[in-house]
This record gives C-alpha cells, structure tokens and sequence, in this order.
C-alpha cells in the first residue's frame, strides 16, 4: 500500500495557486486520497467571492466517485507552502457519509501525524 509521503507528493504535485478571475481563484491547496483499490484520486481548492468554492478533498472525492470508487484508505491536503493540512469540518463529515468505512481512513493530520476520520468526528452524530 501506497505510503504517506508518495501521498503527500501526489497532492503536493497538483498545487498551482492562480487567479481564475475577479472573484476566483484555484489551486492553493491540493489534496490526494488513496482508494481501497489502491487508486490515488487528486484535486485543488477553488476559492470563491460567494462562498460557492469548494476545498481540495472535496475535488479528489468527487473524482473518486466519478471513477465509481467511495472507500478511502489514506487522505492528506497540502497547502502552497508544502504544509500539511488537516480537514476541515466540512470536507470531514462529506468523506464520512459517501461510505461508512471511510470512518477508519487514515488521515495525516500533520507531518508524522496519523489520525482516522473518526477520531477527527468526535461525538459522531450517526453514532457509528
């Protein structure tokens, strides 16, 4: 299986922060999610004026879907700095319900830093 830091180079790989237009821009954080099938699916953050962007592991997943995949293995966001990124609430609790075994999909937190989805989900309101 897949290790973090070939992980972690795949999302770094797709950062390419620019600016779309006026009131866009894309690519500041990218993110790489490994399926169970051993699949490594990527995306980038896009930014919006009207808060209608979305973040990076939100573009991966819905990648994954589209290629007919739903179960994570191992997740990591990177920002244009090479930093890790843990995350967010919302892209946590989306990964959460696209399949209920993602609740153990391994995510870097930081760097050295493992963590599963469902200890990022505390007091998980499915109670799964």
């Amino acid at each position: 299986m897949m290790e973090f830091e070939a992980l972690y180079q795949k999302a770094k790989s797709v950062l390419n922060p620019r600016k779309l237009s006026d009131v866009a821009e894309a690519g500041g954080v990218g993110a790489a999610l490994l399926s169970e099938e051993g699949n490594v699916y990527t995306g980038v953050c896009i930014d919006t004026a009207c808060s209608m962007g979305f973040c990076a592991e939100l573009a991966a997943a819905a990648a994954m879907i589209t290629a007919g995949e739903s179960h994570v293995k191992k997740m990591v966001a990177v920002g244009c700095d090479g930093a890790i990124i843990a995350p967010c609430g919302r892209c946590r609790e989306f990964i959460s319900q696209l399949d209920e075994r993602n609740l153990a999909a391994e995510v870097l937190v930081a760097d050295g830093v493992v963590k599963t989805l469902r200890e990022l989900l505390p007091f998980y309101w499915r109670g799964i």
